[in-house]
């Protein structure tokens, strides 16, 4: 059975009857309690519980924390009803509440968001007796909730305490209710959900298990574009606070945060079903700068930290790398193109884009296997090469310098060495290349000015030009004679059935049944002898193939350098101003190009013993001298 209450009965005999004013639907008394729908959540509610209790009624067996959440929202969820219903089970009965026992109850004490009562043993009063001390009794909880209500305490009201507080029976002041404290909203922040952003220090492992203690496992992270890299957690709305008399007290929401500073070159935000992220919009380096927390993916690794065993080892990078950090004495930079802004002591080894050092390289080394370096700075104490490229250099000191073409402002003690060489003043220098111009030569103390003109000898060339083509004709013969044997080996019927056969079989265009495979396997010994001796002539013919490749390759390149042979070369120096020498310098195409040579070879071809015909010895005037035009112009008298 199922009362509807919008109301409260107004005496103990209709306390349980339909009231039929008030709100309807709110409250409904059945056989097992009273049921509230915590769906009218508001005013609706709150007033027929406050008709309830203005009628001089009050709940029993009241489950407050349930009660609460159906009036105010506050506290756990709610239980379902026993239909899976939204009703849900406030009190199991209403009755009407004694005037005697409500005289009971004194008033509270509220102040600074809390209530205080003041609990004492209380009496009923004697019918018999009025001025009698009366029957001692005790509190009841459902009471205490309907009384407190009437007095405007609706909210928050400390069970546990005030039923301890009657339990003991004792004269106490108790705080029985406190207003519940709006929870500020959570600000909206930003999270990483990508563990690819994070640098791992820890040693390189290598390809045997071992660590290079020398280098980082990834000091630079690598994305892939479409990683998600941050996520912002959106601001909350807060936890709304209630005063004791059920007054909602607003919380102040969360302040909100923005991807969009977040996001460099590289980077976008999108906005998606589970949030808003910060993506990768290319493959390539992250790089998060440290003031700012702007990420950036590029082609380009820029480091504003310096290269050390402490900051970020030997670094192995497969693109760009741009530092404005010092390069510290054996630390390695391998990369694509390389800008350092600031002084290098170590090694910086590029693939083939460009080296750039906007300060000075000292005691250190830049090679460059196909491109150019640049030193805006002084070159100290270093070897530059640059195997396919020029090395230009302001200022250059005790330095070994080998490149295509090589162009140095100011050259002291320096060992230099390119196809084309070009110094403006040169100081106590080895110079050697194919076309070599030099401003103004000079000694330096115990360093003599040398100066040599490379000359290939051309009947090395043709000596090695024709044993390679011995060689070539060999392999081509040799691939000839075995290619021929494979073709009467491969030509008789069972080993060609069982090749084509075999050849489905593993493309799956033929499935065998269990006859069929043992027919097969079968057939596979008896042509077992045969298809063994296939297999190693097929092995010789690829070798020999190989090796014809290689050596048509080298002829190429030798058939280049016999044609480089025969273009001109020269010296032109403008100023001598102290002894100098010009020679031509001889050298072995075999040997691979001068400007290739090892720092040491160059040390020692440059400035052992001398050596070729003496072009020039003298110390002062010009001299030019080109291999199209013998003899020698000397413009100053030989010393």
């Amino acid at each position: 059975m199922t009362t509807d209450l919008s109301a409260a009965s107004q005496s103990p005999a209709t306390a349980t009857r339909i009231a039929a004013t008030g709100p309807e639907h709110c409250l409904a008394k059945r056989d097992d309690g009273v049921y509230a729908d915590p769906s009218v959540l508001g005013t609706t509610l709150v007033a027929a519980v406050d008709n309830v209790y203005r009628a001089g009624n009050y709940f029993v067996g009241v489950d407050y924390p349930v009660l609460m959440k159906a009036l105010f929202g506050h506290g756990p969820e709610l239980p379902r009803g026993p239909d899976g219903g939204t009703m849900v089970r406030i009190a199991a009965d209403i009755q009407a509440f004694d005037p005697v026992r409500r005289a009971l109850y004194r008033a509270a004490k509220i102040g600074g968001g809390r209530a205080e009562y003041y609990f004492e043993p209380v009496w009923l009063p004697n019918p018999v007796d009025l001025d009698g001390e009366g029957f001692p009794t005790r509190l009841d909880v459902d009471e205490f909730i309907a009384d407190m209500w009437g007095k405007g305490i609706r909210f928050g009201l400390d069970l546990p305490a005030i039923r301890a507080a009657i339990a003991s029976n004792k004269a106490d002041r108790v705080t029985v209710a406190r207003q519940c404290d709006p929870v500020p909203g959570e600000d909206a922040h930003i999270v990483e959900v990508s563990d690819d952003i994070h640098r791992n220090d820890a040693p390189l492992e290598l390809a045997n298990g071992r660590l290079d203690l020398n280098s980082f496992q990834n000091r630079f992270p690598q994305i892939q574009p479409g990683v998600r890299l941050l996520k912002k957690q959106p601001a909350t709305a807060g936890t709304p606070g209630f005063e004791m008399s059920g007054t909602p007290l607003p919380a102040a929401p969360g302040r909100d945060a923005d991807l969009l500073p977040y996001a460099g070159p590289g980077t976008k935000v999108e906005r998606m079903a589970d949030g808003e992220f910060l993506v990768s919009s290319q493959a390539g380096f992250l790089m998060v700068d440290s003031k700012t927390s702007r990420i950036s993916i590029g082609d380009k690794v820029v480091s504003r930290d310096g290269v050390s065993a402490k900051t970020t080892g030997n670094l192995c990078l497969t693109g760009d790398y741009e530092e404005f950090g010092e390069v510290q004495e054996k630390r390695v930079i391998e990369a694509d193109s390389i800008t350092v802004h600031a002084d290098v002591f170590g090694l910086l080894v590029s693939r083939g884009g460009t080296i750039v050092m906007n300060a000075n390289l000292v005691g250190g080394s830049a090679r460059n296997a196909r491109g150019d370096i640049r030193v805006r700075g002084v070159a100290s104490a270093a070897v530059l090469s640059a195997d396919e490229g020029t090395i230009f250099i302001e200022r250059a000191e005790s330095c070994v310098i080998a490149g295509t073409r090589v162009e140095v402002a100011h050259a002291v003690n320096c060992e230099i060495v390119g196809d084309e060489v070009v110094v403006g003043i040169a100081e106590g220098c080895a110079l050697a290349g194919r076309r070599v111009a030099v401003e103004c030569t000079v000694p330096r103390k115990q360093s003599e000015m040398l100066v040599a003109v490379l000359r290939p000898e051309g009947r090395q060339i043709d000596e090695v030009i024709a044993a390679v083509t011995q060689r070539v004709a060999q392999f081509a013969a040799l691939a000839a004679q075995l290619k021929a044997a494979m073709d009467t080996l491969t030509s008789s019927p069972d080993v060609r059935r069982y090749l084509m056969l075999a050849t489905r079989v593993r493309k799956g265009e033929v499935v065998l049944t269990s006859d069929q495979t043992r027919q097969f396997q079968k057939m596979g010994q008896d042509v077992g002898p045969a298809l063994k001796t296939i297999g190693d002539v097929s092995a010789k013919l690829k070798a020999a193939e190989v090796e014809q490749q290689a050596g048509t390759q080298m002829l190429a390149n030798l058939e280049a350098q016999r044609s480089d042979a025969a273009s001109i070369a020269g010296v032109a120096i403008q100023s001598v101003q102290g002894d100098t020498q010009v020679r031509i310098l001889a050298y072995s195409p075999a040997d691979g190009l001068p400007h290739r040579w090892t720092p040491r070879d160059v040390r020692t071809r440059l400035r052992g013993p001398q050596a070729g015909e003496l072009l020039f010895m003298g110390g002062a005037g010009a001299f030019a001298w080109s291999s199209d035009a013998v003899p020698a112009a000397v413009e100053s008298a030989v010393a």
